[in-house]
């Protein structure tokens, strides 16, 4: 059983260390090569996604009522047809309590070396995996491959092993010795076993299904709970290829493959709220919305341990910098990646009305808002590079509420299509320009490639409107430019108390969208924008328990 612990060991000791020492560190290689993947593999995994193309996706032996499901459709205009095994709630829990009991009492070794397995296939099905993402959340191909393959993957591997720290952190045996003065001692011998919690259920969002999903998917399978990944409607597709491969390698190291679900649903006959409210669900992971995160909350089962992302309001303070065009061009690039879908994107950048000092000089707030737009302008100004970073539009959802947000304030830039992608979903970033205290629209999330420069009285203030709505509304970054040290610390300890991480003077090839397994903490589970951190201790932890059986031994 512990054939796959052994294979990976290594793996998992640069893991354990990368985590304690949070430097750069990453298995799985980001750069979509062929030298690095094999000549041929992009043409495999483009061949792969298209067999898959107006079919039943075969999952075997998965539970189902017969039936299938499956309304997924590319934002890119590409015809899927793909459909999925039907099985109700009842079926599915009852499933994996089944197939609970062989993985509960597996050791730690096994449950581990078959995780660790699961991600090293995965990473070989990355460029098929890229398709999958591209074509059910709008992403670009290359962002796709990055954060739908390798960064995904390194977020699992990640949740891997804090757990295998925090289970391995209690011995599997103890002899217990306690002195009795002139009598023979106490002895008892103790053996100690990781008890997972239950069925944990794996919710997952539009956009980033792997990159979210898989966090909370490893962290309960290695510490031996069943998963039910249940998919958002619109993107089943590589989470059930996710399903599919780790079903193939539980059976090869001889677990129930049922230990591993897929619950694909529809829109207009979804089963979420029915898994949520399961008494026997006993781990939910879910990335969404505030609404359904609190309605997630509110009818849980009383005993469920509940983690979630949720939606923020992302800051940027402009204070001053030494590097006025890498400024507007870093924060440009924020505002276009994946047209502003990420979790992680700025929205309020706030900027002193009376303007700021830089390397060409005093700028205005005029002029400093007129820098980011003429850098989103010559970012997006070749059809092709726009189409490589802005990708699609998910849903029509966040098109409708692009139209609506232009009546909010004053249009600095106007969102548009994006050149030769007749048949995507497209919109360019949409900037507003506000006054703090003018307006409050600012205060809530605008999903979507919508942001706001918001003029205030001077760098302090911005500093605490940011923190303040970070506190009180949710925020997942915070980026501030500054020159003077003073104004850096302010925002450091602000932020700090906002529950919000802080980015500071980003000029270069690093973007406050950006977060790194085994370095950074997404989300900080300290404001309203979630209750977890990807990945630290606590993610882990409290998916298992320990239980002791104790034996009297001759002294």
């Amino acid at each position: 059983m512990s054939g796959f612990f052994e294979r990976h060991k290594a793996t998992l000791e640069k893991a354990l260390d990368a985590a304690r020492t949070r430097d750069y560190w990453s298995p799985y290689p980001e750069v979509a090569s062929g030298k690095i993947y094999g000549e041929t593999a992009k043409d495999d995994g483009a061949g792969a996604f298209k067999s898959r193309l107006g079919q039943a996706f075969d999952i075997a032996g998965h539970p189902s009522d017969g039936g299938t499901v499956g309304k997924e459709q590319s934002p890119y205009g590409l015809e899927l047809g793909i459909t999925y095994p039907k099985a109700s709630p009842a079926l599915l829990l009852q499933a994996a309590e089944d197939a609970a009991r062989g993985w509960s009492r597996a050791s730690i070794e096994a449950r581990v070396g078959v995780c660790l397995e699961f991600l090293d296939r995965l990473n070989k099905h990355s460029f098929e995996m890229a398709n999958a993402v591209s074509h059910t959340t709008g992403q670009a191909f290359m962002m796709a491959f990055q954060a739908g393959g390798p960064h995904a993957q390194d977020r699992g591997l990640e949740a891997v092993t804090y757990a295998y720290a925090e289970m391995a952190r209690t011995p599997g045996s103890a002899i217990w010795t306690k002195p009795q003065g002139k009598h023979d001692p106490l002895v008892l011998e103790k053996r100690f076993r990781v008890i997972p919690r239950g069925v944990a259920l794996v919710i997952g969002c539009a956009t980033f299904p792997t990159w979210n999903s898989y966090p909370g998917l490893f962290a309960s399978l290695a510490t031996g709970n069943t998963v039910i990944v249940k998919p958002h409607p619109g993107s089943i597709l590589p989470l059930a290829l996710t399903v599919q491969i780790g079903r193939e390698v539980l059976s090869e190291a001889g677990f129930d493959p049922n230990v591993l679900l897929l619950a694909a649903d529809e829109p207009g006959s979804e089963i979420t709220k029915d898994l949520v409210s399961d008494p026997s669900v006993r781990i939910i992971d879910f990335t969404g919305s505030n609404a359904f995160g609190d309605w997630v909350r509110e009818n849980a089962g009383r005993n469920t341990q509940v983690y979630t992302e949720e939606a923020g309001v992302n800051s940027i303070v402009v204070a001053s910098t030494d590097n006025f065009r890498g400024m507007c061009s870093n924060i440009a690039f924020s505002l276009s990646l994946y047209s502003g879908q990420m979790c992680t994107a700025p929205q309020n950048i706030y900027v002193p009305d009376g303007g700021i000092e830089t390397d060409e000089g005093h700028k205005s707030f005029d002029e400093v808002a007129d820098g980011i737009r003429i850098s989103v302008d010559k970012l997006l100004g070749d059809p092709d590079r726009a189409a490589g970073v802005c990708g699609a539009i998910a849903s029509d959802a966040t098109l409708d509420r692009i139209v609506s947000a232009a009546d909010l304030g004053p249009v600095l830039r106007p969102s548009s299509a994006i050149e030769n992608m007749n048949d995507a979903r497209t919109a360019t970033p949409l900037i507003l320009k506000l006054r703090e205290g003018d307006s409050d629209a600012h205060h809530r999330e605008h999903f979507g490639p919508i942001s706001f420069v918001i003029a205030v009285s001077d760098a302090d203030e911005g500093i605490e409107r940011a923190a303040s709505l970070a506190a009180k509304k949710g925020a997942i970054t915070a980026s501030i430019y500054a020159t003077d040290d003073t104004i850096l610390n302010h925002a450091a300890d602000a932020f700090a108390d906002a529950g919000v991480s802080l980015s500071c003077n980003l000029t270069g090839g690093v973007f406050v969208n950006q977060s790194a397994a085994f370095s950074d903490y997404h989300v900080t589970g300290a404001n309203p924008a979630g209750n977890a951190a990807l990945t630290d201790a606590a993610f882990v932890a409290n998916r298992f328990r320990i239980a002791a059986t104790r034996r009297h031994m001759a002294a």
